[in-house]
């Protein structure tokens, strides 16, 4: 009967292709050639009913008995090579724990990152405590409450952001001193760092900038206190051989207000040409004072019983002074060729 001859052959090339498959993908092709929905074998299977009844019997007994026979052999031909394959990934990913280890490239710190952590372990040295807030603010914290009132010219040096319903994102970090010393009595010794946000975008200036803020509260301070305390500040940043100075300002907060100036990190000094400091010898660092009695009443503390000094100063700008960083700018754009450099 030639369909019966067409399963038995079927069956030996079926057999003889299991037995050369090289992996479990290649036996996998040879269940799908032999057993799958369009097999030879499966539209023998589907044609049965229509052969003769006396051919029916033998024909359908012949194509099951192969089927098993093939599903038998790919079973077991199918552990062989899966236990085969997994020896041999064994083998090849096996690790030799008597390499050295792969290194690995070091990350390091942002130098704005790096002045924020030496000015504020500096303070915390001295006591001080460190102080954080929101950077939406409201109006009142960031203007009103430091002593300037709405339709105050100061107002419109600040560049700000205004938001919705009264407020802002903050120009500066001394509204997280007007908070503190809402929250607490005298004595305050508090550092202030945190982002702040103003319009100006140039080489020395971004809409983001980060700024570091200090408040002190007590009897007795005075401006001795400030440039003592700035004075040693500057030296911890920038080394035992900067000098500085303080020159009268104005800052609606303080009353007397101070900018205080470092020697040129470049010539200090002593180069008229120096195309860092003008030939002036001098950089501005920071502003500073001592806090306005308006201020200190306006949070209900007794000015005649309690002075204090603030302090804000610009890490980034810190960072551009003790790296010769010539562009504001280079500090926000992630490159990291600029960035390995630290």
């Amino acid at each position: 009967m030639a369909v019966i001859e067409r399963i038995n052959q079927l069956e030996s090339e079926a057999m003889a292709a299991v037995s050369g498959a090289g992996s479990t993908g290649e036996l996998e092709s040879v269940r799908v050639r032999f057993l799958g929905r369009s097999a030879e074998l499966t539209e023998i299977k589907k044609s049965i009913g229509t052969l003769p009844v006396d051919e029916r019997k033998e024909v359908g007994g012949a194509a099951n008995r192969v089927s098993r026979a093939l599903e038998a052999a790919i079973g077991s031909r199918s552990e062989d090579l899966a236990s085969g394959e997994r020896e041999r990934r064994l083998h090849e990913e096996a690790v030799d724990v008597t390499l050295p280890g792969v290194p690995y490239p070091k990350g390091s710190l942002h130098p704005t990152l790096r002045i924020i952590d030496e000015v504020v372990d500096f303070f915390v040295g001295l006591g001080y405590r460190v102080a954080e807030g929101p950077e939406v603010e409201t109006d009142y914290y960031n203007f009103t409450a430091l002593n300037i009132p709405p339709g105050h010219p100061a107002r419109t040096m600040q560049d700000t952001f205004f938001l919705d319903e009264g407020l802002v994102l903050r120009t500066h970090t001394s509204p997280v001193q007007i908070r503190t010393m809402l929250s607490q009595e005298p004595p305050v010794y508090v550092v202030c760092p945190g982002r702040t946000y103003r319009r100006d975008s140039d080489p020395t200036h971004t809409p983001m900038f980060n700024q570091i803020e200090g408040l002190v509260v007590d009897r007795g301070i005075t401006l001795a206190h400030l440039k003592g305390t700035l004075a040693a500040l500057v030296r911890h940043v920038f080394g035992e051989e900067m000098k500085v100075r303080l020159r009268p300002s104005y800052f609606q907060f303080t009353e007397p207000s101070v900018e205080l100036d470092v020697s040129c990190y470049v010539c200090g000094g002593s180069d008229p040409r120096c195309k860092v400091c003008k030939g002036a010898g001098w950089l501005e660092m920071l502003g500073a004072g001592m806090v306005d009695p308006a201020v200190l009443e306006e949070v209900g503390y007794d000015p005649e019983e309690f002075t204090g000094f603030a302090f804000g100063m610009g890490p980034d700008r810190m960072a551009m002074a003790k790296y010769d960083v010539p562009d504001l700018r280079l500090f926000f754009e992630g490159d990291l060729r600029f960035l390995r450099q630290f």
